[in-house]
């Protein structure tokens, strides 16, 4: 079956915290933020001296075993969770990032997805480096390299700070960087803060991360987001914060529907409440008679809750989840994989044979999925299948991070609610509005980024792509 997910973009993780074991508290990190992805892990660490860098394809237990960690020593480390959003699926393309500048190393860690790289190739050009390769020559082909690279074209001798606050103004798109020196580490936001990074404190040192919940799982305490357009630095003489570019919020959207953990906080707002809010307020525009309100799990089930609640209708386990399918390398046999869906969910049929459900998901993407699944609660005796999504239909691709399906693949360009009802043989389809979204996200709609709902991209993107999809970036 194709996947038929919203693919999250990646997840980053760094680490000052001289006397403590970095390497594991990078692990136990990158392992909070695993959901964001699930292609390779990366850590690179210091001991002030040299960087080591191991990262390989797979998930992060998959990647690093004890002694792995143990030979991981030093006082300060990145971290990287990957899936590809530009850049094939190979190992090449794994993160960290690293390049010899100034005689010393540099490693980078990024979240996010760049939209000026052919600008960035020119100044890599213009710098007439002979050890700065074309893109089409590097060791990776995502925008991650290119920016090491840019960092890397500076001369000798130029202070690491300087050259961060030179190339930082240049990047353009949704960037959140982790990246270091033998002795420092350092973090960056782009101007929008389309993607989230949190600061946090530990004993002896400090942390910054994609989500709280990362801070939460090694123990350090919440301190602030990592403000957009800000660059921080971490060293012996502490922490110090600078401004690259002044502030014009554009926060992912999409972010508190599906990608963040339940138990994370962007922008202050917890993300499980609201998406309990977001089922609530389905539940008020969309409602229906039924018997039964299961969610699809476990995205959809903050928002099954607040349907149910605001609804009345009870909340039932419908679904039982494989928590252990995962990302695999082992292919399903041909016979498997016409299973599709019986992979990741099964129907407990006692709880929902004769029912009237209320199905409860976070997005239709290409519909494959819930066409399947529909099919498959019908199997298991269901008498009515409702489904409703807490989020606005996804029309648009995403240039700031998110792997969604191209336009041309999406299933809600063209059809209206009804047809996409029809075509994933669903006996109704509601879908929270855009408005109601917003309102349940509790910010300005000016401060969010909501253009795979909309179309309407806060940050200019490629020229080629922007005609390609008839979007006039000129007079918008």
């Amino acid at each position: 079956m194709t996947d038929d997910l919203p693919h999250e973009e990646c997840g980053v993780f760094g680490v000052y915290a001289p006397g403590e074991a970095v390497s594991k508290l990078t692990y136990y990190g990158l392992f909070a933020l695993q959901h964001r992805g699930q292609e390779s892990a990366g850590i690179a660490v210091s001991n002030g001296k040299r960087i080591m860098v191991f990262k390989d394809m797979g998930l992060v237990s998959q990647v690093f075993d004890e002694a792995t960690l143990s030979s991981l020593t030093g006082h300060l480390a990145i971290g990287h969770d990957r899936y590809s959003t530009t850049g094939a699926s190979v190992w090449q393309n794994a993160q960290p990032t690293f390049r010899q500048i100034g005689g010393g190393g540099l490693a980078l860690a990024h979240n996010g997805n760049l939209t000026n790289t052919d600008e960035i190739e020119e100044l890599l050009a213009a710098a007439e480096q002979e050890d700065v390769p074309h893109k089409d020559k590097m060791d990776s082909s995502n925008d991650t390299a290119l920016i090491t690279a840019l960092m890397a074209s500076y001369p000798d001798g130029e202070p690491i700070e300087q050259i961060a606050l030179d190339v930082l103004p240049k990047l353009a798109g949704a960037f959140c960087l982790v990246f270091m020196t033998e002795t420092a580490l350092y973090a960056a936001r782009d101007r929008n803060g389309v993607r989230p990074l949190v600061l946090g404190r530990l004993e002896n040192g400090w942390v910054v991360a994609s989500e709280t919940a990362a801070l939460d799982i090694v123990g350090a305490t919440f301190v602030r987001e990592v403000e957009p357009g800000e660059f921080i630095t971490i060293d012996s003489a502490g922490l110090r914060s600078r401004r690259f570019a002044e502030t014009d919020r554009k926060g992912c959207l999409f972010e508190y529907v599906y990608l963040a953990r339940p138990d994370t906080k962007i922008a202050g707002r917890p993300v499980q409440p609201t998406r309990v809010q977001i089922g609530r307020q389905l539940a008020i525009e969309y409602p229906v008679e039924a018997d039964l309100v299961i969610p699809v799990p476990e995205s959809g089930t903050p928002a099954a809750l607040g349907y149910a609640r605001e609804s009345g209708i009870p909340f039932g386990m419908g679904l039982v989840k494989n928590s252990y399918v995962g990302r695999t390398f082992i292919q399903p046999s041909q016979t498997i994989r016409q299973l599709g869906i019986r992979l990741k969910l099964n129907p407990l049929r006692e709880v929902i044979a004769g029912k009237r459900l209320v199905v409860v998901d976070d997005s239709i993407v290409r519909g494959n999925t819930q066409r399947a699944l529909i099919r498959m609660l019908r199997e298991a005796g269901a008498r009515e299948v409702h489904v409703r999504i807490s989020s606005p239909p996804v029309e648009w691709p995403c240039f700031y991070g998110i792997d969604f399906a191209t336009r041309a693949e999406l299933i809600a360009p063209g059809l209206s609610t009804e047809e996409i009802a029809q075509a994933i043989e669903a006996d109704s389809l509601g879908y929270v509005s855009l408005a109601g979204l917003h309102m349940s996200v509790g910010l300005d709609a000016s401060q969010l980024c909501s253009a795979c709902f909309d179309g309407k991209y806060p940050i200019h993107i490629p020229h080629g792509a922007a005609a390609a999809l008839g979007i006039d970036q000129e007079n918008a």
